[in-house]
């Protein structure tokens, strides 16, 4: 077979196509072996911040339940707190209340108010022959009056101006009544501080104070007070 100059041309350019593409393969090879280390590390250190991301990400809900769960428990320790203070100031005005009303009983303190005054007067009318120690008011009158007053809820009480105390003791001293050593004579007029209506209504029931009273001719009058002053207790006067 006869070489002719073309078949030797294009050999050559196949010779040189072929070197050019081996070349070519070669150093992209070597390009790529190069730059993979740099392309893994970025890439690690991408995935690392990833995973960094995800971790605080995940702390900072945790944090966040912990936060959530403290301020529960802070606004309990407060309405513990505030339900500590409102008993607590509830036990002290009624502290203050009950010594309050200790000092009334008592006659420590001057006491004013509404309430009511009770008269209780001889007898009007004697009958011949009857025994006069059955028609005047004695000890045992007004006690039951005094008595059912305190029952009833009254605050502070007075005879003839005399300020009741706990320790207060009535007696009969011939005519007249002594209360706590002052000496008082009829009408006496027994004072009392409180709820009138309650008060009266006390006196008033059937078969009551009043009722006993009249049963034995002592005269009774009950009258409502607006306002009633009564001063703190005297000593003993003798």
């Amino acid at each position: 077979m006869k070489v002719k100059g073309k078949h030797i041309i294009l050999s050559f350019v196949l010779l040189v196509t072929g070197f050019i593409l081996a070349l070519s393969y070669e150093l992209t090879n070597e390009s790529r072996a190069t730059l993979m280390p740099g392309f893994e590390r970025q890439w690690e250190y991408e995935d690392e911040l990833r995973n960094q991301m995800i971790l605080e990400q995940s702390a900072n809900r945790e944090l966040q339940d912990d936060l959530r769960l403290y301020q529960a428990q802070l606004r309990e320790l407060e309405n513990s707190l505030a339900s500590i203070d409102a008993e607590q100031e509830v036990k002290t005005q009624n502290l203050l209340e009950d010594l309050e009303r200790l000092r009334k009983i008592v006659g420590q303190v001057q006491v004013k108010g509404p309430g009511i005054e009770v008269s209780l007067e001889d007898a009007s009318y004697l009958p011949d022959g009857a025994n006069p120690n059955n028609y005047i008011v004695h000890e045992f009158h007004i006690q039951s009056v005094v008595h059912e007053l305190f029952v009833a809820g009254a605050e502070a009480i007075a005879i003839n101006g005399y300020r009741l105390t706990y320790q207060s003791y009535i007696q009969c001293v011939g005519p007249v009544i002594s209360v706590d050593g002052n000496t008082s004579s009829a009408p006496f007029v027994i004072t009392a501080i409180g709820d009138s209506d309650h008060l009266e209504a006390a006196l008033s029931l059937y078969g009551g104070v009043k009722d006993q009273l009249l049963n034995d001719e002592i005269s009774v009058r009950i009258q409502k007070k607006e306002s009633i002053l009564l001063d703190p207790h005297l000593a003993e006067t003798g």
